[in-house]
C-alpha cells in the first residue's frame, strides 16, 4: 500500500516542478532583460519527465522523476517599439517566445494530473482503512 503512495508522491513532486516552470514562463512573458540587466529576453523553461524505477509497486507501476529542465531554443519574438529602452538599432524589441495559450493548457493539464494523484492517494488510504475494518 505504501508503494502506491510513493508512486503518487513522485508524480506530485514532478507536476509541482512542471507548474513552477509554467508559472515562471508566464510571469516573464514580457521580460526583456536578463538577471544582470542586459537586454536579453527571458528563456522559457520546459520540464521533461522520465520513469523512476526506484519507486515501484509490486503490480508493475513505476514512479516518475524529473528528466531535465530544458531551455527553449525558439528565437525571440521581435516587436517594433522604437521608443522602448531595449529596442535595437532598427527599433525592434526582443520578447520571449512564450505562447500564453499553450502555457495555460499545460498548466491545466499539470493541475489535473496533480488532482488525479491526490485522488489515487485518497482511494489508497480508504482501501487501507477498510482493510483494517475487515480485520478488526
Amino acid at each position: 500500500m505504501f508503494q502506491a503512495f510513493d508512486v503518487s508522491m513522485s508524480a506530485l513532486v514532478a507536476q509541482r516542478t512542471r507548474l513552477n516552470a509554467i508559472s515562471s514562463n508566464l510571469a516573464n512573458l514580457s521580460t526583456t532583460r536578463n538577471e544582470v540587466g542586459q537586454p536579453e529576453p527571458y528563456t522559457p523553461r520546459y520540464v521533461t519527465f522520465q520513469t523512476d524505477e526506484g519507486v515501484a509497486t509490486n503490480g508493475g507501476g513505476v514512479g516518475v522523476q524529473i528528466g531535465s529542465v530544458e531551455y527553449s531554443n525558439v528565437p525571440p519574438r521581435m516587436k517594433l517599439e522604437p521608443g522602448h529602452p531595449d529596442a535595437d538599432e532598427n527599433g525592434y524589441v526582443a520578447y520571449p517566445a512564450i505562447d500564453m495559450t499553450t502555457e495555460f493548457v499545460d498548466a491545466l493539464e499539470a493541475t489535473r494530473a496533480y488532482e488525479a494523484n491526490i485522488g489515487v492517494m485518497e482511494i489508497t488510504k480508504d482501501m487501507g482503512a477498510r482493510t483494517l475494518q475487515i480485520l478488526a
